[in-house]
């Protein structure tokens, strides 16, 4: 048989992912982890240190906007499920840009913001697998095609005006 990814990557969006990626992985019994990769600040961070700290999150609206469209909401969704969760990683709106552009170079295709935010997790869940002497897969989900962010997410002068540093894909 074929080994289980030691972590799957997703964004929380509404939840519905999650949720069913995560009660999937526990109804078999797998071994696989969970990781939501979410904006910096966003509702579904808060909810998820208060959940892990015992308590509950109040609700109050998130105060971090963030230009990755789909995920980073201010405001928790009915979908949430954190029991299913095992990571949640926070990722800041430039290092989600610059993994975007990463794709773009090394696959010859766009693909929108929270798909590079889930790059930039899954590249995070690896230095920290590294560090510890661990082996073994990640998996992630490219999110949408990057051809409608032509004029945002990909346009320097758009970022630029946003406060967001100039970025350059590896070649």
């Amino acid at each position: 048989g074929h080994a289980a990814p030691t972590w799957i990557v997703c964004g929380a969006g509404t939840g519905g992912t999650s949720a069913t990626i995560g009660r999937f992985l526990r109804y078999r019994r797998l071994p696989t982890r969970l990781c939501v990769a979410e904006p910096r600040g966003s509702a579904f961070v808060h909810g998820w240190l208060a959940h892990r700290a015992g308590g509950r999150w109040d609700g109050s609206p998130a105060a971090s906007p963030t230009c990755i469209e789909g995920i980073g909401r201010q405001r928790l969704e009915p979908g949430f499920m954190f029991d299913v969760v095992d990571a949640v990683i926070e990722v800041d709106d430039s290092d989600s840009i610059q993994c975007m552009l990463d794709l773009e170079a090394t696959l010859g295709e766009r693909f929108g913001g929270s798909s590079g935010t889930n790059l930039a997790a899954c590249l995070q869940l690896a230095s920290r697998m590294r560090a510890r002497g661990e082996c073994g897969s990640i998996v992630s989900l490219l999110c949408d095609r990057g051809e409608r962010y032509a004029e945002t997410l990909y346009d320097p002068q758009w970022r630029l005006a946003r406060g967001l540093a100039p970025i350059v894909p590896v070649q």
